[in-house]
Formats: structure tokens, sequence, C-alpha cells
């Protein structure tokens, strides 16, 4: 009589702990994604003249620090963009 009332409370009290074992409290937080490395590059310092710069020195600077704005403007605007995209995807995820 004891083995007929002794097995399902065994079983009952096997699931009550397979159930809470299964439950957890700890909270779960997701990292915002890392930026790309190539992204990450700071923008170089423009170059300057000195006093006595000739006309063709003057133009080759010119040109240099034109080239080296527009690549840097480039990677800034490539990192506005990622940011952007990756937050949307970050917000949808979290809703």
């Amino acid at each position: 009589m004891l083995n007929k009332y002794l097995v399902p409370l065994l079983l009952v009290l096997f699931l009550l702990i397979l159930i809470s074992g299964c439950s957890t409290v700890v909270p779960v937080t997701v990292k915002f994604p890392d930026a790309p490395d190539v992204i990450k590059i700071k923008c170089p310092q423009l170059k300057t003249l000195n006093e006595e710069a000739k006309l063709s020195d003057i133009a080759k600077t010119i040109t240099e620090n034109y080239t080296t704005y527009y690549e840097c403007a480039v990677r800034n605007d490539a990192w506005v963009k990622w940011y952007e995209t990756q937050k949307i995807i970050f917000e949808k995820l979290n809703k």
C-alpha cells in the first residue's frame, strides 16, 4: 500500500526538481556590437606650410589636405551609417 503512494510522490518530487532547475533569475543582457576596426581609425592631421613655401608646395599641400579630408569624411559617414543601422537593429531586438 505504501508503494502505491510512494512512486507517484517521488515522480511529482522529481518533476518539481526538474522544473525548478530550469528556471533562472539571472538577467540576460545584450551587448551592443563593436564597431569595425576600419571605421575606428582616427583622422590624420592636415599638413601645414612653412613661411618660405613655394607656389608648387602650396598647391601640393592643398591637394594632399583635400584628399586627406575627404577620405576621413567618407570614413566618418560610414561610421554614422553603420551606427544608425546597428542601433535600429538593436532596438528592434530589445522591444
